[in-house]
């Protein structure tokens, strides 16, 4: 297990951890050019907002963080290795990592998990059980951040899943002085 200081200083330095899934080892990343979602210009594509008004899905916060993050992970080949688990889990009872959670007929659907430090969430993973219910997941914690003052989501890399929602890469130098402007700010991930 990664230690929460460490952990939390990396994150404020711009790096994250991945596991390999084939050795154990834990590698650190501060890619260049970095992945973010501008809180003001994100996009709900036409479909998607049509599902969200017909309300398919209840939404929660850190009611099941152990189920979506142990989700994300299954999968044939994954980052999130054990130790990598029981760090993020270390994290969520501390206060710092929390699950977006969509939940139908009284199972947990889809989520996402990540960490908020200062004005900042760091999206880790998504998984889904059920159509859009990751994507109605990310839509639910950018109406949280905008809600709260956050003014940073990291999602470290484009994938073409998450640039339908206006993902853009940023050079790192950008990045990092945004990182330093969100984490000093003063705000609750939990209303």
């Amino acid at each position: 297990m990664i230690d929460p200081t460490v952990l939390l200083s990396a994150y404020a330095s711009g790096y994250f951890p991945m596991g390999d899934s084939a050795s154990g080892e834990i590698g650190w990343y501060s890619p260049d050019p970095r992945a973010v979602i501008p809180l003001d210009t994100f996009r709900i594509p036409r479909s998607l907002r049509q599902a969200c008004r017909k309300e398919l899905f209840e939404i929660r916060i850190d009611t099941a963080f152990g189920e979506v993050i142990r989700s994300c992970a299954a999968r044939e080949e994954t980052w999130i290795t054990p130790p990598i688990i029981d760090s993020y889990t270390e994290l969520f009872r501390l206060g710092y990592a929390h699950s977006v959670e969509t939940w139908k007929g009284g199972s947990l659907a889809g989520g996402l998990y990540g960490v908020a430090l200062g004005g900042a969430f760091f999206g880790e993973s998504m998984f889904s059980r059920e159509r859009d219910a990751s994507k109605i997941a990310l839509v639910a914690l950018v109406e949280r951040m905008n809600r709260n003052g956050f003014a940073l989501l990291d999602t470290q890399f484009v994938t073409p899943h998450l640039a339908r929602f206006g993902t853009v890469e940023i050079p790192r130098r950008a990045y990092l002085g945004r990182l330093r402007r969100a984490v000093r700010l003063d705000c609750s991930f939990l209303d």
